[in-house]
């Protein structure tokens, strides 16, 4: 029965492969590695098989060169998606799909405000009052991953009267207040508004666990997110300092210990407002207890730190790869 379903799973790999990423890390790979092509096809088919890992992943997460033991410490996209099945079950995510709906749930964690379409139509108004008092705006979908749809435009650009019919063009159903960040973190990358990635877990006693702490880094982006080229580097969660250099998930580009456009240094960074940040996400972890392991995304502004997500279905390679290691021995508890 695994088998099987570790076959499906290789299918469904198959079908959303981005193939030319997948061909530039098999050229990579023979390139730096010595292997040919076939001997690569081999490896990745098997090790999906038995690790229950993606090819892309195989790449990602440098099993060319590791022991089965070693291998066997990563937690793959199969793994992933079975352990938040089983912690955040299908008929509870709707919460954290929804961002409308997450912002109602958990809007006591935010510092900024947001805004449906439907708030937008039903009070024809409200466009003219948010133009009025921001100076930037930020569009999103409502249940957009990986900051895909996010849209930042300045008011000045934008028209009351025809707003929502802009939005309903674009697909935008939802509209957010432009979080102002920290300076400490303008400073490191102002492209973007560059969040930290929180991950928690409830135990079967109902404590909160924190799995992992990373730093997201915008560079020359306007969104912070790794599958859109950014940088992930790893927090130490009892002093808030950044403790080794940011990654990307493309293996053909090399870590960076200081950010590559503004050159401030990303090894050493400390994150504001640190102990306030893991209280934030200590406390809107038991609120919905259903959903038992999320991946939080906390923005620091100047004044504290404050909600902006939070995610059922968190990325594994921004977890594990900052800090070069397999960690799928932490989801046990689950």
């Amino acid at each position: 029965m695994r088998l099987l379903r570790r076959v499906i799973y290789l299918g469904y790999y198959f079908r959303s492969m981005n193939w030319s990423l997948l061909r530039r890390f098999m050229r990579h790979a023979r390139k730096w590695e010595g292997m040919g092509y076939a001997r690569q096809v081999f490896a990745f088919v098997r090790d999906s098989l038995r690790y229950n890992i993606s090819p892309l992943e195989w790449y990602q997460f440098g099993f060319a060169m590791l022991t089965p033991e070693q291998k066997s410490t990563w937690a793959g996209t199969g793994t992933m998606y079975e352990f938040q099945l089983r912690a955040n079950p299908t008929a509870e995510r709707g919460l954290l799909d929804d961002k409308r709906r997450f912002y109602r749930a958990y809007r006591e964690f935010f510092r900024h405000s947001l805004w449906s379409i439907d708030e937008l139509t039903h009070d024809p108004s409200l466009a003219g009052r948010l133009l009025k008092e921001h100076e930037r705006l930020v569009f999103k979908t409502s249940n957009g991953k990986c900051g895909s749809t996010v849209q930042v435009h300045r008011t000045t650009d934008l028209r009351p009267d025809v707003l929502v019919a802009w939005m309903q063009e674009r697909g935008l159903d939802m509209v957010e207040a432009f979080v102002e960040q920290h300076p400490a973190l303008q400073a490191l990358s102002p492209s973007a508004v560059n969040t930290v990635r929180i991950f928690t877990l409830l135990d079967n006693a109902g404590h909160v666990r924190i799995l992992g702490c990373r730093l997201r880094i915008s560079v020359n982006c306007h969104v912070d997110n790794l599958a859109a080229g950014n940088l992930a580097a790893p927090i130490d969660e009892k002093t808030g300092i950044v403790t080794g250099p940011g990654v990307y998930s493309d293996i053909t580009r090399a870590s960076e210990e200081i950010h590559p456009i503004t050159g401030t240094s990303i090894v050493g960074f400390q994150v504001p407002f640190w102990e306030e940040a893991l209280a934030l996400v200590r406390r809107a972890s038991v609120k919905h207890p259903q959903n038992r392991s999320i991946g939080w995304d906390v923005v620091i502004t100047p004044g504290g730190p404050g909600m902006i997500e939070g995610n059922h279905d968190w990325c594994k390679l921004v977890w594990q790869l900052p800090v070069r290691q397999g960690l799928k021995h932490l989801l046990e508890v689950a």
